[in-house]
């Protein structure tokens, strides 16, 4: 009940209230599995992109928003179970490739799974680094990815602040990327795994540039909050 309120109610709530600028939702294949790989600036893109995509997206949540008690605890696991959040673990390195394997599953389902590859939200607007996950699940799973742009979702809920205001948002979808025949010759051993997903990864990082125009960052985002959500 509360997805089907979620997907039917929230959604053109949003886009009557935020009013939100969306470009290339045709560039998202209806079907089969598709890697939505995003920058990342607030703890709110993970509801943005799900409501603005033209079908379900798949995203990682910390497993405490699905364990809580009362009411908060249930609202809580309602909201994420809604937009269709999967519980994993964090912390720890058994925790990073469980939150791979969960992602990968999601894929080898058909969904549309969304991910952000600086692995943490930026604080100062940059485009920061890529981080090989999302490579290795292009390779892994032959999945298509589309890169997204998100912009202003930073204004909505800055960083501290608990309620969202009312800004505008844009959201671009880019065109596919296929990395089919690489994920070929890897798996062929005709390929290096280490050079291809150092090289997946900085294509995707350029295609999500060239959407959002952010200033690069050429490091790796460390020492920054982690996103709740991400």
């Amino acid at each position: 009940m509360f997805a089907l309120i979620a997907r039917s109610v929230l959604a053109p709530l949003m886009r009557l209230v935020y009013r939100p600028v969306v470009e290339g939702r045709e560039n998202v294949p209806k079907r089969g599995a598709v890697i939505l790989a995003s920058n990342h600036l607030s703890f709110i893109d993970s509801v943005v992109i799900p409501l603005v995509a033209p079908r379900p997206v798949v995203f990682l949540a910390k497993a405490e928003y699905f364990t809580g008690t009362g009411f908060k605890g249930w609202l809580s696991r309602s909201f994420f179970t809604a937009i269709d959040a999967v519980p994993v673990e964090r912390g720890t390195h058994r925790a990073a490739q469980a939150s791979l394997d969960a992602a990968l599953e999601a894929l080898n389902e058909g969904n549309a799974f969304g991910i952000y590859p600086e692995g943490k939200r930026s604080l100062d607007g940059r485009l920061y680094r890529g981080k090989p996950g999302v490579a290795w699940l292009a390779l892994t799973s032959g999945a298509l990815v589309v890169p997204v742009a998100l912009a202003g979702t930073e204004k909505v809920q800055p960083v501290g602040k608990r309620l969202p205001r009312i800004r505008r948002i844009t959201v671009k979808f880019g065109e596919p990327m296929d990395f089919g025949d690489r994920a070929v010759a890897v798996r062929e051993r005709a390929m290096a795994v280490g050079p291809a997903r150092r090289a997946v990864t900085e294509e995707i990082m350029e295609a999500i540039q060239k959407l959002s125009q952010q200033e690069l960052a050429n490091v790796y985002n460390e020492g920054q909050v982690t996103a709740e959500s991400s």
